[in-house]
């Protein structure tokens, strides 16, 4: 259902540039129950907000049901998160009305 393939991703502010991925790789089968854990600054929250589709890698590719997502466009990401993947925030911030 969902291959990681290679992914890279980073995040530069000026001259430093940081790490958040590196040659991550990973197979999810449907029905299968996944939990990613790992120390402060690993890397978790990066890979959710890819698989996510709320960020984008910078290198290697996201597979989802046979189809490569490197050509997406906003409208392919679009739909993927409304009708095949579902959040749940740890900080949700509800509106309290």
């Amino acid at each position: 259902m969902l291959q990681i393939k290679n992914i890279f991703k980073q995040y530069k502010t000026g001259n430093l540039v940081q790490k958040a991925l590196d040659d991550v790789s990973l197979n999810l089968r449907d029905n299968e129950f996944v939990a990613i854990l790992g120390p402060s600054g690993s890397g978790k929250t990066t890979l959710l907000n890819i698989i996510g589709g709320l960020d984008c890698y910078d290198k290697g590719d996201l597979i989802i049901n046979g189809v490569s997502t490197k050509n997406y466009k906003d409208r392919d990401w679009d739909s993927y998160r409304n009708h095949m993947i579902g959040f749940v925030f740890q900080s949700y911030n509800l509106i309290p009305h």
